[in-house]
């Protein structure tokens, strides 16, 4: 039995899908169980089981964890809908998934973070994750924490974001040009997340996952337009516009950019030297140029139904 929280997002549609295969049955703990249906399809008729569960509601945690023999923490979000989002979902909620999971003598647990969780950062973000990881540490000991760098894949929103602003645009802004980014495949943080239950060294490490090429925000941007073949100009964006402008941005209700994002674009997202990563979990990670093109292919002119019609 595995329970999963923020099974029904990106990284956890693809955790699920690995969790069945192997044979659990999935508890799918979320605000919204009717957005799980589609991961029913991903195993046997009951199997994969939804469960409406708020992830600050000690009584429901304690139930959706109940029996568990394995607990996944995949809740994360982006931006904050409301002030004190990122203390409350990020902050607070993996300590409180961790004592449950004490409490009904969970065998493992994984807590996925991200790289540059600080508990010193300016960004709300970034320390909302640091104190996430703490709690998860203090009341679950063994607990294994993977923090990716930027993850990509389908369902992304990282290149599908800014393919989408090259079709729109007629120029490619850029901000932070030079900050490092080490993407990291969805599928091998999956395939992470199911060997950090398996291996004993798992046991209370900590790893940061990232992908075989650190490229900077310019090199990002530049393999998208090629990739999706579009000539666009690379304009360098001041930040005390951006400022502004994701100032006004954060107002609504998915923003496409906010000023905590911004201060997580100017730093560096690669994982750190001497810290155990994909290897150690004996994952060879897949290239941005292996995977990406495939899905960013409906970005070209036409949809890149031309190409399909000349392959």
């Amino acid at each position: 039995m595995a329970t999963v929280f923020g099974g029904a997002g990106f990284i956890g549609r693809y955790v699920v899908q690995r969790l069945a295969a192997q044979g659990y049955v999935v508890r799918v703990a979320t605000r919204d169980p009717a957005g799980t249906r589609f991961l029913t399809t991903q195993g046997r008729v009951g199997q994969i089981v939804p469960l409406q569960v708020a992830v600050t509601d000690h009584a429901a945690l304690a139930r959706a964890v109940q029996g568990a023999d394995v607990v996944i923490n995949l809740v994360g979000i982006l931006h904050e809908r409301r002030p004190g989002d990122f203390a409350r979902v990020q902050g607070e909620a993996p300590g409180l998934i961790a004592q449950a999971a004490t409490a009904a003598g969970v065998r493992r647990m994984v807590h996925v973070s991200a790289i540059g969780a600080d508990a010193a950062s300016d960004s709300l973000y970034a320390r909302s994750k640091a104190q996430g990881e703490a709690g998860v540490r203090a009341a679950f000991p063994t607990a294994t924490i993977l923090r990716p760098s930027v993850v990509f894949g389908p369902e992304d929103q990282f290149f599908n974001r800014f393919a989408g602003m090259a079709q729109l645009l007629p120029f490619m802004p850029v901000v932070s040009g030079a900050s490092r980014f080490q993407p990291v495949f969805v599928g091998d943080v999956a395939d992470a997340v199911m060997a950090a239950l398996e291996q004993e060294a798992a046991l209370g490490t900590t790893y940061e996952l990232g992908g075989p090429r650190v490229m900077t925000m310019r090199e990002v941007l530049r393999f998208i337009l090629e990739t999706i073949r579009r000539r666009r100009r690379m304009v360098e964006m001041p930040m005390g516009f951006m400022r502004f402008q994701a100032g006004l941005l954060e107002k609504l209700p998915n923003p496409a950019l906010t000023r905590d994002q911004l201060l997580l674009l100017g730093r560096d997202n690669v994982a750190a030297a001497g810290v155990p990563g994909l290897s150690a979990l004996g994952i060879t990670p897949k290239t941005v140029e292996a995977v990406v093109p495939a899905y960013l292919r409906r970005y070209r002119v036409g949809g890149g139904r031309r190409d399909l019609a000349t392959a």
